[in-house]
């Protein structure tokens, strides 16, 4: 089984990660993608957040509408400051025996910038094969400050692409670009605008269900 990891807060899932989901799925033949909820980022705190129950059950909603994809509580269970190294090592322990090669990374083009950042990266980088997706940074004309994730330590959150290096074995994605952000879907619901079809329908009935992210 050919299996990649996805990792992020998901807060909330929106089609950009469904669809960045589907496209390492299709196009570079993966059996699985493996969604992984966060449970304390190490580079950034969360600005406006439920339970990490509630995303979790979010993800895990979402990712019973395909057979590619599959949704894990394991950094939600551990506990602490969730690092990526711990997470490709515990999924190269469970699935002993049925992966196929090294399982695989997927990242952004904004983190792989500050990749050499993150906990054991050199490590990282020779357990796990690394797909970065392209980025777009879009404009937006909602306020969204107050519902801006804050990077911490030296991480800066920034990232310029026309200076973008990743030093290490990679795959460049080829995935859509769409211009969506959790930062700015929970700015929509907290103010009230439209969001409806930003994020997937299992997604969109758990919020309202929930009243998450201010939902009136």
């Amino acid at each position: 089984m050919k299996l990649a990891l996805l990792g992020g807060s998901f807060n909330p899932l929106h089609i950009g990660h469904a669809m960045l989901a589907e496209t390492v799925a299709t196009e570079l033949g993966y059996d699985k993608v493996l969604f992984v909820p966060a449970f304390i980022p190490p580079h950034k705190t969360f600005a406006d957040a439920p339970s990490a129950l509630d995303r979790f059950n979010m993800t895990a909603t979402f990712c019973r509408s395909s057979a590619h994809f599959e949704a894990t509580d394991c950094e939600i269970a551990r506990g602490g400051v969730s690092y990526t190294f711990d997470t490709v090592q515990f999924v190269i322990d469970k699935f002993k025996g049925t992966l196929t090669g090294k399982p695989a990374l997927i990242m952004g083009q904004e983190n792989a910038a500050e990749f050499d950042k993150w906990h054991r990266a050199d490590e990282l980088v020779r357990i796990a094969d690394i797909i970065i997706a392209r980025r777009s940074e879009g404009a937006s004309v909602i306020d969204m400050a107050a519902f801006e994730n804050k990077p911490t330590g030296s991480y800066t959150g920034r990232f310029d692409k026309s200076a973008f290096v990743f030093p290490h074995e990679h795959v460049l994605l080829e995935n859509p670009l769409l211009p969506i952000s959790s930062t700015e879907i929970r700015a929509r619901i907290a103010s009230g605008k439209s969001w409806r079809y930003l994020v997937p329908e299992r997604v969109f009935q758990y919020i309202i269900k929930h009243k998450l992210y201010g939902y009136r």
